[in-house]
């Protein structure tokens, strides 16, 4: 099968808790299978996938010829056997984004297509070194978000049961579940525990919001990315086309606690600033880099100030990276995620599927973002009570001058005015 840009998702999206699995947008079901193909087949077909695309030629010093072997040999009476160990034997990988989704997992994916999820809306992963259930970030505006959830919170606990040695599969079948009823979540942030009680719900997502700020720099364009779902390029098309009418002289763009999404629409976004230069490579195991340039298309050239946070992630790292490097814009916040993992989400035979790390990606400049996230250019940090009160409490006050890294944003967009006022009154 050929893989599609549509396909494409990136590693740190790789579980958002609500009826879907993989934060993979524009990806085709094959809907009911062609046939059912036998357990044998099944574990046959993930082993080939794995074996011709794995990022990894070593397999992260795993023997894959003799795990195909050693899982081949063995006797299977039904297809529940089969996922078993196909989840065990992506497991000796220890690669979280690589990962087996049964048919109800993987069409329940899909429902992110249509922008509506059910669920409580967080972002995991499993941190590679210790194994633990780590929240990337929740989605703004649903239960986990409103509950308080913050990003690098732990999961240590899901309606009481252990998440210890527990896989991202597990977790989602646990918190997931009908709209209106509860889930417990038992977090550990920052050495100390506390429990969440969260009401599960339908959620409708919204990638982009945009408002006009009048600030002492100025009428700035205020632009909040939630998430790179397939339909986030047109809503920052359409918000960036109205902010240009209404002659703004500058922008701030949010991409604090976003989690990530499809790399196709970071590449997209990142084309609606950047008139030229490199926005992404991507390097496969055979070291091969794919580049992705901007098209001379930039739909503005005024200042711009992007905010980031340890709650953005990968795509949001794509996006960031490519305006910093690129000097097109000044990055304010704290130290990114770290995800540059590249996803391939593939349907199997008898209607589940599996997502398979294919690529990593670099920044214009080179850099290997991967456990280390992209650095500030100006670093503004909040104190948990900073964030827990601008997030959740006093929500007013985000994107205003009592938001200390919006506030720095204009100042530095003030500057800009104040060196270049003719670039910024181009209108």
């Amino acid at each position: 099968m050929v893989i599609t840009k549509s396909r494409l998702v990136l590693g740190a999206t790789a579980v958002t808790l609500s009826t879907i699995a993989v934060t993979g947008l524009g990806i085709h079901s094959r809907g009911q299978a062609l046939f059912k193909a036998s357990p044998k087949e099944l574990i046959d077909e993930v082993w080939q996938i794995v074996h011709r695309q794995y990022v990894d030629g070593t397999f992260n010093q795993v023997d894959w010829q003799a795990v195909r072997k050693e899982y081949l040999s063995k006797s299977y009476t039904n297809q529940e056997e089969a996922y078993k160990s196909i989840r065990e034997m992506l497991q000796k990988l220890e690669d979280p984004y690589t990962r087996f989704m049964n048919p109800e997992e993987f069409k329940s994916m899909q429902v992110d297509t249509s922008g509506e999820l059910t669920g409580i809306g967080i972002t995991i992963s499993q941190d590679e070194k210790t194994k633990q259930l780590v929240v990337i970030a929740p989605i703004e505006d649903t239960p986990a978000f409103k509950a308080g959830i913050l990003a690098k919170d732990l999961i240590l606990e899901i309606d009481g049961k252990s998440t210890k040695g527990m896989d991202t599969n597990q977790a989602v079948s646990l918190i997931r579940g009908e709209p209106g009823k509860p889930v417990r979540l038992t977090i550990q942030r920052k050495g100390q525990k506390k429990q969440f009680n969260i009401t599960r719900a339908r959620i409708e997502i919204h990638p982009v919001k945009f408002s006009e700020k009048q600030t002492p720099a100025g009428n700035l364009g205020y632009i909040r990315l939630n998430q790179f779902s397939a339909n986030a390029g047109k809503e920052m098309r359409e918000a960036i086309t109205k902010l240009e009418a209404k002659k703004v002289s500058g922008y701030v763009l949010d991409l604090r606690g976003n989690p990530g999404g499809l790399l196709f629409s970071s590449v997209d976004i990142a084309r609606m600033w950047l008139d030229r230069g490199i926005i992404v490579s991507t390097i496969d195991r055979q070291g091969e880099q794919e580049r992705e340039i901007a098209r001379g298309r930039a739909l503005t050239t005024k200042p711009l100030v992007v905010l980031v946070d340890k709650g953005s992630a990968s795509a949001s790292e794509i996006l960031s990276g490519a305006l910093q490097d690129n000097k097109r814009a000044v990055v304010v916040g704290t130290q990114t995620f770290g995800k540059g993992l590249v996803q391939s989400v593939r349907p199997l035979e008898d209607g589940s599927g599996l997502a398979v790390t294919i690529a990593k990606y670099h920044t214009p400049s080179g850099k290997d973002i991967n456990k280390h996230g992209i650095d500030p250019d100006v670093v503004i940090d909040l104190t948990d009570a900073q964030k827990e009160n601008l997030w959740l409490r006093e929500r007013d006050k985000l994107a205003t001058l009592e938001d200390p890294q919006f506030a720095k944003a204009v100042e530095i967009l003030g500057k800009k005015a104040a060196q270049n006022p003719t670039t910024m009154n181009n209108n």
